[in-house]
């Protein structure tokens, strides 16, 4: 499944980068065989495939909803800048969206600063203010979030006012999940040190599943593509660097900076394994990073390239049969593609939780026996991601 799901995103973004020259292949026709097309009812109007999806998947200061009758709508959202040498500002998003400037801040469309809120300065230069805006990714962060606060104190204060009660039907699908990490993850990973862990190992899963999921219901307020930005996956892969190296025990730093090899390799002089050692610890979180992030990304580029075919071939081919047929199959491995995402989403967020926990887990070895009592647990992990 996950070699299928390799090759068709290959496939897709090596498409994708064809997809300017088609769109502009679409629309270099002369102005008499447009109007003709257009009277016969089988002319398209050229579409910006590469805006479209980028403009999906990206982040943006506003929510893009529809478009009716030309004229865009979407929701605003705040924007929050500090300016060098004008102060705090704070207004919504709607003032500098198409093209408007708003006390000499407006959206930039150059290449530096593409799709960010920018001024210039005294001497004329284009400068980036200090920004804390309440972008679509930063709206779909706080509502997540807010969602996983509510959702697991309600639970907390259920479980509190009556222990002994029948859960319904929403605790006990999430009793099963967490009962299920803590034993197949959680516990082999971590053993007796499990119960210090396992609460930000359960809220990562959540927190990545529940993302994973929102961003793939296109409608307001959902659908931000949060877990395929990098930023934000190297962030949730930093939290995990910085658990596994700051709680890790003397045997796990020993293992690093003097580890059990010849002295020649590991002298001052030429300290060839400490050098290894220590850049296999930040290779851990990088492919933590790169993982969620590819996959994400990729599954939503995928979808957004097999909507965007329907239109460019009609465009390309002027002809509503193409452009029916093309529709067929696009919606039909759009489908094909949607269902192997929510998949997808439930695996990414286990593969994440579980490396993080063997990574933790390894970090906490205190002697080489129980080094070693961890080793098959922790091969058996690897073999079922």
């Amino acid at each position: 499944m996950n070699k299928l799901r390799y090759i068709l995103s290959t496939l897709f973004l090596l498409f994708a980068a064809g997809l300017p020259v088609m769109a502009q292949d679409a629309s270099d026709g002369t102005e008499e065989e447009t109007n003709a097309a257009m009277e016969s009812g089988t002319a398209t109007e050229g579409v910006d495939a590469v805006g479209l999806i980028f403009g999906h998947i990206g982040d943006a200061y506003e929510y893009h909803i529809t478009e009716i009758g030309g004229h865009p709508v979407s929701v605003p959202l705040p924007v929050i800048v500090h300016s060098p040498e004008r102060g705090w500002f704070c207004f919504s998003s709607a003032k500098i969206a198409h093209g408007s400037t708003y006390n000499g801040f407006f959206i930039s469309q150059e290449e530096k600063y593409n799709g960010k809120v920018v001024e210039r300065n005294a001497q004329g230069e284009l400068v980036r203010p200090f920004d804390l805006s309440i972008t679509k990714n930063v709206f779909a962060l706080l509502l997540s979030s807010a969602l996983l606060l509510i959702i697991f104190l309600s639970m907390a204060h259920a479980y509190k006012k009556n222990p002994m009660g029948v859960p319904s039907k929403g605790r006990s699908m999430l009793e099963a999940v967490i009962l299920y990490l803590d034993a197949d993850i959680i516990r082999p990973a971590l053993g007796k040190k499990s119960v210090r862990f396992a609460p930000y190992l359960l809220t990562v899963f959540f927190f990545i599943l529940l993302n994973n999921l929102m961003g793939l219901v296109p409608v307001f307020p959902l659908g931000a593509n949060l877990t395929g930005n990098i930023s934000v996956t190297l962030v949730l892969a930093l939290f995990t660097y910085i658990i596994t190296n700051v709680f890790g025990t003397k045997t796990y730093w020993k293992d690093i900076f003097w580890p059990e090899v010849p002295v020649f390799l590991k002298t001052p002089v030429f300290p060839l394994m400490q050098i290894i050692e220590f850049i296999s610890t930040l290779t851990k979180p990088i492919a933590l990073m790169i993982r969620l992030f590819a996959n994400i990304f990729a599954g939503h580029m995928i979808i957004l390239v097999l909507i965007s075919l329907i239109f460019i071939f009609t465009a390309v081919f002027q002809s509503a049969a193409v452009g029916g047929g093309t529709a067929v199959l696009s919606v039909l491995f759009s489908v094909f593609m949607y269902c192997l995402e929510l998949l997808v989403a439930f695996i990414q967020a286990y593969v994440f939780t579980m490396l993080s926990a063997i990574f933790i887990g390894l970090a906490q070895a205190e002697h080489e026996e129980g080094h070693e009592k961890a080793a098959p647990v922790i091969a058996e992990n690897n073999q079922q991601s």
